[in-house]
């Protein structure tokens, strides 16, 4: 295996970046393989719900599906916990950082502050405030992760529903992490103030 003349970056020549810029781009080619198995993982993980957090994420991104939204917003639903092992606490922007360079800002944004969003449903069973998120009230997205948490993440809780299975959405999931990283005509502006 090739591997780079340095061992502190600030010595490396232009064919040791040149080098680990073709491995990086032939590694991140499997990018959805990747995203695909740690969905999987959410088949054994977080107990006490009626489904698992792979059964969640699928029905998540079915309702998106069902109910018209566009390939970003249903991959953001599907990716939308992926979090949940890794950042138990921060969940919502490990999964929109994943997301980010591949859909559009509103998405990002929604799938970063459903975790707050989700508040609603249950934190005055703890004493604590169900509407932090009206902090944000202003902000153009507001209505769009309300609606996100309403129509898709808190209703898909349910072992009755007509669950897809998770190649399903391996076409779109290739789809949307098959764009070019970054690209201003998907990703648009960057979160506004």
């Amino acid at each position: 295996m090739q591997q780079v003349s340095f061992r502190q970056m600030k010595d490396g020549t232009r064919e040791d970046y040149v080098l680990l810029d073709e491995l990086e781009e032939a590694f991140n080619q499997g990018l959805v393989d990747r995203l695909m198995q740690a969905l999987r993982n959410l088949e054994n993980t977080l107990s006490g719900y009626q489904v698992s957090r792979l059964e969640h994420s699928l029905q998540t991104a079915a309702r998106a599906e069902a109910d018209g939204a566009d390939d970003d917003m249903i991959a953001g639903a599907l990716l939308h916990d992926l979090g949940d092992e890794l950042a138990p606490y921060n969940h919502s922007q490990l999964a929109a950082s994943i997301i980010r360079p591949y859909v559009r800002a509103e998405v990002t944004w929604v799938v970063r502050h459903h975790g707050l969003f989700q508040k609603v449903y249950y934190a005055h069973h703890f004493g604590e405030d169900p509407y932090e998120r009206d902090r944000y009230r202003d902000h153009p997205w507001y209505q769009s992760c309300i609606d996100f948490c309403e129509r898709y993440d808190q209703a898909s809780f349910d072992p009755d529903y007509p669950t897809p299975t998770l190649d399903h959405f391996e076409p779109l999931l290739r789809r949307v992490f098959s764009r070019a990283p970054f690209d201003p005509a998907v990703i648009g502006q960057e979160e506004p103030a």
